[in-house]
């Protein structure tokens, strides 16, 4: 396993995990979606994770981003414990430290792009919301987009939005589930461009589930699952050596 030791400041990794694991279902018919998961990810460090289907990609994301209650194991993030907080403490947590970009966007249909920005803001009763807003939608390129409802954007801007609306209350860690699944390489890339500014100018932690080799590449660390294990983890790759490290594990 190839070193992946955290190069940027800050106290304590941005999320971490201890000997994590989720199953699914009882007795035979008992599924381990994840299994005794260590792992670490420094602030300020872009991460990749990919893994052939049913390899517990998702999963892992979704236990790390505390959207799922792990069966076994420890998740901390931003030095917090997320085992034993109540589903208030958590949300109020998960409001304050982590942001998560999803392949479907996730937008509600019936408000502007400002609008989708400010909620996570509104919703906490948080101050300055209007000059934090605009200064998220310029910094992503929507400011002239700012008015539209998400059927009036593009499946890129759409994903830019929701960009926005993570990076607006200024998290630890964004959580990002294949977030150019849904776009062409042009839109895919000014995504990944997007998430490598937030790591390398706001010193953000992303961890991101990809399919897509030349999309891992832009990240500092690969992360390779397989059933449930990580399997691999290595930093600075390129595209050719990420696809070569999939496909043995699906030569398909």
């Amino acid at each position: 396993m190839g070193d992946a030791t955290a190069t940027n400041g800050g106290t304590g990794p941005a999320v971490s995990s201890e000997a994590l694991g989720r199953r699914y279902g009882k007795g035979e018919a008992a599924i381990d979606a994840l299994a005794d998961v260590t792992i670490a990810f420094p602030r300020g460090q872009f991460a990749a994770v990919m893994g052939p289907s049913g390899s517990g990609k998702s999963t892992l994301l979704h236990c790390l981003a505390g959207l799922d209650r792990p069966t076994s194991g420890a998740v901390t993030i931003d030095g917090t414990p997320l085992a034993g907080l109540s589903d208030r403490d958590l949300t109020v947590l998960r409001r304050s430290s982590i942001g998560f970009i999803f392949q479907s966007f996730n937008l509600l249909p019936m408000i502007s792009a400002r609008e989708n920005v400010a909620l996570p803001l509104r919703i906490a009763g948080e101050g300055g919301v209007d000059d934090r807003v605009d200064a998220v939608l310029a910094d992503v390129g929507l400011s002239d987009r700012a008015g539209h409802r998400p059927a009036e954007l593009s499946g890129g801007q759409q994903q830019r939005v929701a960009i926005a609306r993570a990076l607006v209350t200024e998290p630890t860690v964004i959580f990002a589930d294949e977030p150019t699944g849904n776009l062409d390489s042009a839109s895919g890339q000014e995504i990944l461009d997007l998430l490598r500014r937030a790591v390398d100018e706001r010193g953000r932690t992303v961890v991101m589930v990809t399919h897509d080799p030349r999309a891992a590449s832009v990240a500092d660390r690969v992360v390779l699952l397989s059933d449930g294990r990580v399997v691999m983890d290595r930093l600075g790759m390129d595209a050719d050596q990420v696809y070569d490290a999939v496909r043995t594990l699906d030569p398909a």
